[in-house]
């Protein structure tokens, strides 16, 4: 018997790079996940036209369409609730999510972060590794908690520093990583599920999608 995939929800911000790869990786039903909708919290951005185009619902809930935050991230998570998702993926969304989200969501609600976590947290890992003067850093993908890029940690990717590496030029190699991590751990989260026990996170158990 086949497993019904994993549905995933993807919420973004800006071009959806790391949707498309999710959605290019979906189109093989052997990945195990299918991408049933795409939120963001800003309009007229190309992650929505990707979903658009590939026939994928989308919702958008701005902050400031909200009198305060805690009605905006009730809303983001009432819209990520109609469609049932087994999976949360944080693919460059950059608002941090809230207390209902998490009372929901937490748990299987996954984000990358430019660094390798607990080094260089916040909006500027790669120019915070490079002004440190590191000679590797990398990307993190990590399950969503309360923090700031501090949640249990999935799996985490390798990038070296050149000697004449810009942040734009670390930056660019390190979401090409980053992109090929987020692609195969989710993969594996819906094909074999997860467990998380003193905030270690290892593969295995019933799949994501029953």
């Amino acid at each position: 018997m086949t497993a019904t995939p994993a549905r995933l929800v993807v919420l973004v911000s800006g071009s959806g790079t790391n949707l498309q790869a999710l959605l290019d990786a979906a189109a093989d039903p052997a990945y195990g996940a299918e991408v049933v909708a795409v939120g963001a919290d800003r309009d007229g951005i190309e992650g929505l036209a990707r979903a658009e185009r590939a026939g994928i619902p989308t919702f958008v809930h701005r902050v400031k369409d909200y009198a305060t935050r805690e009605a905006w991230d009730a809303a983001l998570s009432a819209a990520c609730a109609e469609h049932e998702p087994d999976l949360v993926v944080l693919a460059g969304f950059m608002k941090l999510t809230g207390a209902t989200f998490l009372a929901s969501y937490g748990g299987r609600t996954v984000n990358t972060h430019p660094a390798l976590s607990p080094s260089f947290p916040g909006m500027h890992g790669p120019a915070d590794a490079l002004a440190y003067g590191v000679k590797v850093t990398g990307a993190t993908l990590f399950v969503v908690d309360a923090g700031v890029d501090t949640g249990p940690i999935v799996d985490q990717v390798t990038v070296r520093v050149e000697d004449d590496d810009d942040v734009e030029t670390l930056h660019e190699r390190i979401k090409v990583a980053e992109r090929a991590m987020l692609v195969d751990c989710v993969g594996r989260m819906a094909r074999e599920g997860f467990t998380i026990s003193d905030r270690k996170v290892r593969f295995g158990g019933a799949p994501a999608g029953g």
